[in-house]
C-alpha cells in the first residue's frame, strides 16, 4: 500500500495477490511470452551498455537511452521479428517502462554520488535458468469475465479469489515464485474501512529478545521463533543440495532439483505462512484496540553485521513493522513512526536524558533523577508516545485492552 492518503475514504492503492491455476497450455503460452519480454530486456541492457560506451569515446556526441528511443527499438524490432509480434505488445511495452524507471534510479544514485552499498545498480542481464516469469499489464491489456483473467494474446488463467477486490484492478502482474506457484498481483484503489473509536493510545519499541514491546502488557509480541524450529528441515535440505551439487558450468541433476524445490518450499513456509500471518494477525490485534499508535522507526541494517543477525532475521521485524502500519492505513488510525535515537537515554517519567546509552546487556533502565526503575524495552515504547505529544511524561499506562485481547484472555 503506498503513503499517499486520498479523500472520500479512499487510502492510496493496494495490492491484492491471489494464487492462478494454470493449464498446461496456458504455461506454455505465459512461458514464451516472458522469453519474448526477456529477450527485449536484454536488448535494453546491450542499448543502454553501447550508449555508455558512445558518450564515453565521444563526449561531443552524446546519445540517449530514454523510454523514448527505447519505444523505437522495440517497434522496429516487431516490425522485422516474426516470432516478437507474436506476443502482445502490453507486457512488452511494460517491460521498457520498468527497465527505464531502474536505470533512471541507478543513474539517480550514482549523480547523488551515494555510498556503492547504497547505490540501486544497472540493469543487468536476465538469464533463462535463473530469472522467474514475471509480466506486467495494464488496463487495455487484460479483463476479468466469470471470474477468470484473461490476457492478451487468448491467454485464459483460473485465479482462486480467497477475497474479493475492492474495486475494479488498474493493472496486474502474474509472476511466477521461486517455488514453480504462479500468481496475479492487481492493484486496486484502497478503502478505507474505519474502525470504532476507543480512545486508546500505544507505543512500540522493537527488539531481538521480544519482537515488539509495547505499553500494553496485553499487545506484546514474543519471539516466535519460526526459522528455529524449522532448521532440522532446512539442514537437511541443505545437506542434500550440497551432495549433489553440480559442478561449474554443468547443469543441475534431477535430485539436485528436487532438494532445491524442497528447500524452497520450507522457507517460503516460514517467510510467508508463520512469520507473515503471524505479524498480520498482531497488527490487526493492535489496530483494532488502539486510535494512535506511535512507532519506533527501526532500522536493522546495523543487526546484519552482529551476532543477532541470525536471530533478528527469524524476528521479521521489518515485515511485522510494515503490516503494522499498512493495516493502520487500511483502518484510518494514526500510526507515527517516531526516530529511535536517544530512547534509550530518556525516563519516559520524567524526561531527563542520561549522559551514556545503555549497553544492549542491560536490561533495565534506572533514571538518575527521578529514581524510576522500568524494563528497557518498556521505556522505550512510552518515550515514543511522550515524543508524539499524546501522552505526557510520567503518565502511567494508556487505558484497559481492547475488545480483542479481552476476547483472547
Amino acid at each position: 500500500m503506498t503513503a499517499d492518503a486520498t479523500t472520500n475514504g479512499e487510502a492510496g492503492h493496494v495490492r491484492y495477490s491471489y494464487r492462478l491455476r494454470v493449464s498446461a497450455g496456458a504455461r506454455a503460452a505465459l512461458e514464451a511470452e516472458w522469453d519474448r519480454c526477456r529477450w527485449i530486456w536484454n536488448e535494453c541492457v546491450a542499448k543502454s551498455k553501447a550508449v555508455y560506451l558512445h558518450n564515453k569515446v565521444r563526449s561531443e556526441d552524446k546519445l540517449t537511452c530514454g523510454p523514448a528511443q527505447l519505444d523505437k527499438m522495440l517497434t522496429e524490432a516487431r516490425r522485422v521479428t516474426p516470432w516478437l509480434a507474436q506476443g502482445a505488445s502490453v507486457p512488452q511495452q511494460q517491460v521498457i517502462r520498468d527497465f527505464a524507471t531502474s536505470r533512471a534510479k541507478a543513474l539517480g544514485d550514482i549523480k547523488a554520488r551515494l555510498p556503492m552499498r547504497q547505490r540501486a545498480g544497472m540493469p543487468r542481464w536476465k538469464k533463462k535458468r535463473e530469472a522467474d516469469p514475471s509480466l506486467n499489464y495494464t488496463r487495455r491489456g487484460f479483463r476479468l469475465k466469470e471470474g477468470r483473467l484473461h490476457l492478451a494474446g487468448g491467454i485464459v488463467l483460473t485465479v482462486v479469489w480467497s477475497r474479493r477486490l475492492p474495486k475494479p484492478p488498474s493493472s496486474v502482474r502474474v509472476y511466477r515464485d521461486s517455488i514453480g506457484h504462479w500468481y496475479a498481483s492487481f492493484v486496486t484503489t484502497a478503502i478505507t474501512e474505519h474502525l470504532p473509536e476507543t480512545g486508546l493510545m500505544i507505543g512500540i519499541d522493537w527488539g531481538v529478545e521480544e519482537t515488539a514491546t509495547t505499553t500494553s502488557d496485553d499487545h506484546d509480541l514474543p519471539h516466535a521463533q519460526h526459522g528455529k524450529k524449522a532448521q532440522a528441515k532446512l539442514s537437511r535440505y541443505d545437506r542434500m543440495m550440497a551432495r549433489r551439487r553440480p559442478a561449474k558450468g554443468q547443469a543441475a541433476s534431477k535430485g539436485y532439483r528436487e532438494a532445491k524445490k524442497l528447500r524452497a518450499k520450507a522457507y517460503a513456509k516460514v517467510a510467508g505462512q508463520q512469520r507473515q500471518d503471524t505479524g498480520r494477525k498482531w497488527a490487526k490485534s493492535v489496530v483494532c484496540d488502539h486510535d494512535r499508535i506511535a512507532v519506533e522507526d527501526f532500522r536493522l541494517k546495523f543487526l546484519a553485521k552482529t551476532t543477532m543477525a541470525k536471530k533478528a532475521a527469524d524476528a521479521a521485524i521489518s515485515a511485522t513493522k510494515r503490516a503494522l502500519i499498512e493495516m493502520g492505513r487500511k483502518h484510518g488510525r494514526d500510526v507515527r513512526l517516531v526516530h529511535p535515537a536517544h530512547t534509550t537515554m530518556e525516563c519516559a517519567d520524567c524526561g531527563a536524558r542520561t549522559k551514556h546509552a545503555l549497553p544492549l546487556s542491560e536490561r533495565t533502565y534506572t533514571c538518575t533523577r527521578c529514581g524510576a526503575v522500568r524494563p528497557r524495552d518498556e521505556n522505550s515504547a512510552f518515550v515514543m508516545l511522550v515524543r508524539t505529544g499524546w501522552c505526557p511524561a510520567g503518565a502511567e499506562g494508556v487505558g484497559p485492552p481492547g475488545p480483542l485481547a479481552r476476547k483472547a484472555a
